[in-house]
C-alpha cells in the first residue's frame, strides 16, 4: 500500500520517519501536549522497514540494541564459567582428562567434558564475539548513515509544534522597539560567545545555533574502537598471530617453537640457591631449597632450509642470543621466552658408541647419537645402522611388544637394521640402549641373539656421555594481534570521552511578525541548555527563569 510521506514544507521523507528531516514537524498522530522523543532525530531506519525480506530480518536481529545485550550477558557469563577452573593452557605436562578429574573431583570431570577447559579457544566462544562485532557494526550502520543525512540538512526555520514539543521551550512577544532582525543578530552573537556556532536564516527571522555536534559520533566512534578491538582478539586464531606455551628446554638441546620457523636452544642453565645463612628461619625449618636466581643461556635459531621435510636436516641460522631470567625475557620481533620454572632432570642428552667387534677387539667406527629427534641412519667403518625404531622411555605393552611410556629420555632404546660385511644384504636388527642398567634390566645381549656374539656397540668414556642436568620451562608468547587490540581500545576511550564529556546542544527560534518561538535539545544536562537559554534571552531584553522554560517561558 503507498504511503505519503510528504511533509506540508515540501520535503520528501523516507517511510519509517517520525519527524520531517527538514522543518521537524511530527509525522505521527500522538499528543501533542507530550515531549518530542527526538532519538536519532526522528530519523527512518533500515530496521523500521515495513514488509521486511529475510535479509531484513537479519538486519533487524543484529540491530536491536536489546539483541546486543543479551549477547554480551551471554558472553560475560561464559567468560565467568570459563574461570572456575583454571584453563588447560595454563599447565605443564598434563594430561587433560586425568588432571581435572585428579585434581577437582566429579565437578572438574564435567567441567572437561563440556567442554570449558578451553573455554577461550572454543568454537562457540569465538562465535559469540563474531556475533557481537557483527551487531556492533549493524547497530551502527542502522543508525549512523541516517542521523548523519539528517543532521547535515536542518532547516534553520523549524516547525511550532517541533518547537514547542521541546523540553526547553519559550513562546512570547518580542521586547517592545526590537526590530526582528536586529534582535536576532544580538542573541546569535550572545551564543556566541558561549562557543556557539551560529547560523541565521537570510532575512533574519531564524536562528539555529549548535555546539559540539561531534558528541554525537561518540557511541560510534566508540563502536569502531570495539569492533577493531574484537577483530583483534579474533586474529589470535590465525595460526602464528597468538602464541601462549609452556615448554620444557633440556639443557643442550635445541627444539622447535610450534607453528613457527623458529628453534631454541637451551645452551647452559644456571641455578643458585640462597644459603643456609642467608635464608629465612621459615625455609631452614622446612628444610627447601630456595633458588636466588636461575638462568637460560638461550640461543634463538631460524630455519632457511628443509623446515618442513623431517627426512633432512633443518638448517639453522643464528639470529638472536639471550640470557633469560625472571622478568627479563629473550625479545626477537615480537617473539617472547619467559623464565618460568625448572626441574632436576639429571638425563641423558646424547651418546658417542662405538662398534666393536667382539672377537678381535677391532673398532669399526664411532658416531654421536642424541636422545631427541635421531637420523634416520648412521655410519660406522663399512657399516650402516639404520634406525627402526626409537623409544625414549623403554617399556613393554600388554602384548610384550615395545613402546614408549612418555616422551622423555628416562629409558631410551633403538633399534637398528645393521648392513655391512658378513652380515646379510637385509641387514640384522639390533636393540641398543644407551645406559648400561638398561642393558643388564632388559637382557639386551638375550634380545640379540647371534648378532650379539659378533658386535658390540657401546660408549668407551664417559666423555662420549652428555647429561642434562635441568629442563628449563620457558613461557613462550607470540601476539602480533596486540597492537590492534591497543589500537581499538584506545579508539574506544577516544569515542566514551566524546560521548560523556561533551553534549550535543542546540537553539533554534523562529520570530513570525513580533512572535518569537524557541525550542532547544540536548542529549545531556539539561540544566546546562536551561541556563544557557535563560541568559541569553534575559541580556536580549526578555526576563525568564531557567525553570520557566520548561512550559514554554509561562510560570507554573
Amino acid at each position: 500500500m503507498f504511503q505519503n510521506t510528504k511533509c506540508e514544507c515540501g520535503h520528501q521523507n523516507p517511510v519509517g520517519t517520525v519527524l520531517c528531516e527538514s522543518c521537524g514537524k511530527p509525522q505521527l498522530d500522538e499528543d501533542p501536549n507530550l515531549p518530542l522523543e527526538m532519538r536519532y532525530d526522528g530519523i527512518a531506519r533500515r530496521s523500521q522497514k515495513a514488509n521486511p525480506s529475510w535479509l531484513d530480518r537479519v538486519w533487524n536481529f543484529f540491530s536491536s540494541v536489546k539483541i546486543a545485550v543479551y549477547l554480551i550477558f551471554i558472553t560475560l557469563v561464559a567468560s565467568a564459567v570459563g574461570t572456575i577452573y583454571p584453563q588447560e593452557n595454563t599447565f605443564l605436562d598434563m594430561v587433560p582428562d586425568q588432571f581435572y578429574q585428579q585434581n577437582y573431583g566429579t565437578p572438574g570431570h564435567i567441567y572437561y567434558l563440556l567442554g570449558l577447559s578451553h573455554t577461550f579457544n572454543s568454537w562457540w566462544f569465538i562465535t559469540l564475539l563474531f556475533m557481537i562485532g557483527t551487531s556492533l557494526v549493524v547497530c551502527s550502520l542502522d543508525r549512523v548513515l541516517p542521523l548523519y543525512r539528517a543532521l547535515s540538512k536542518q532547516q534553520l526555520r523549524k516547525h511550532h509544534n517541533f518547537l514547542m514539543r521541546q523540553k526547553v521551550a519559550y513562546s512570547g512577544e518580542l521586547p517592545e522597539q526590537s526590530d526582528p532582525r536586529a534582535w536576532t543578530s544580538e542573541m546569535g552573537a550572545a551564543l556566541k560567545k558561549r562557543s556557539y556556532k551560529v547560523h541565521v536564516e537570510s532575512d533574519g527571522t531564524a536562528l539555529l545555533a549548535e555546539k559540539h555536534r561531534f558528541s554525537r559520533w561518540g557511541p560510534y566512534i566508540n563502536h569502531i574502537g570495539l569492533i577493531i578491538f574484537l577483530l583483534g582478539v579474533l586474529m589470535r586464531s590465525i595460526p602464528g598471530w597468538h602464541m601462549d606455551q609452556y615448554i620444557g628446554f633440556l639443557e643442550g638441546e635445541t627444539k622447535q617453537i610450534p607453528h613457527t620457523s623458529y628453534y631454541l636452544k637451551n645452551e647452559e642453565f644456571t641455578l643458585d640457591l640462597y644459603t643456609e645463612e642467608e635464608m629465612s628461619e621459615e625455609f631452614k625449618q622446612k628444610g627447601q631449597m630456595v633458588p636466588k636466581i636461575y638462568e637460560t643461556k638461550a640461543v634463538l635459531y631460524h630455519c632457511t632450509a628443509n623446515c618442513d621435510d623431517p627426512a633432512q636436516e633443518p638448517v639453522l641460522e643464528e639470529v638472536h642470543k639471550s640470557d633469560i631470567i625472571v622478568n627479563k625475557p629473550l625479545n626477537y620481533k615480537g617473539l617472547m621466552a619467559f623464565q618460568f620454572d625448572y626441574k632436576v632432570t639429571p638425563l641423558l642428552i646424547s651418546v658417542t658408541p662405538s662398534l666393536t667387534n667382539k672377537q678381535t677387539g677391532e673398532v669399526y667406527g664411532s658416531f654421536e647419537l642424541p636422545m631427541s629427534h635421531p637420523k634416520d641412519s648412521y655410519q660406522a667403518g663399512d657399516y650402516t645402522l639404520k634406525l627402526k625404531g626409537f623409544f625414549p622411555e623403554f617399556g613393554l605393552d600388554e602384548n610384550g611388544q615395545p613402546m614408549t611410556k612418555s616422551n622423555e629420555p628416562k629409558v631410551p632404546a633403538f633399534i637398528f637394521s645393521i648392513t655391512g660385511p658378513g652380515l646379510a644384504d637385509a641387514g640384522e636388527p639390533y636393540l641398543y640402549f644407551p645406559r648400561q642398567v638398561d642393558k643388564q634390566t632388559f637382557r639386551q645381549d638375550d634380545i640379540n641373539g647371534e648378532i650379539s656374539k659378533k658386535f658390540d656397540l657401546s660408549v668407551g668414556s664417559m666423555e662420549g656421555v652428555k647429561f642434562a642436568q635441568y629442563t628449563s620451562y620457558l613461557n613462550i608468547r607470540v601476539d602480533k594481534a596486540m597492537p590492534y587490540i591497543w589500537v581499538g581500545a584506545a579508539i574506544s576511550m577516544l569515542g566514551l570521552i566524546m560521548g560523556f564529556y561533551w553534549q550535543h546542544r542546540r537553539i533554534w527560534l523562529r520570530i513570525d511578525g513580533r512572535k518569537l518561538t524557541l525550542g532547544a535539545h540536548t542529549n545531556k544536562n539539561w540544566f546546562g541548555i536551561r541556563n544557557e537559554v535563560a541568559v541569553a534571552l534575559t541580556k536580549n531584553g526578555i526576563t525568564v527563569t531557567p525553570k520557566s522554560l520548561e512550559t514554554g517561558g509561562k510560570p507554573e
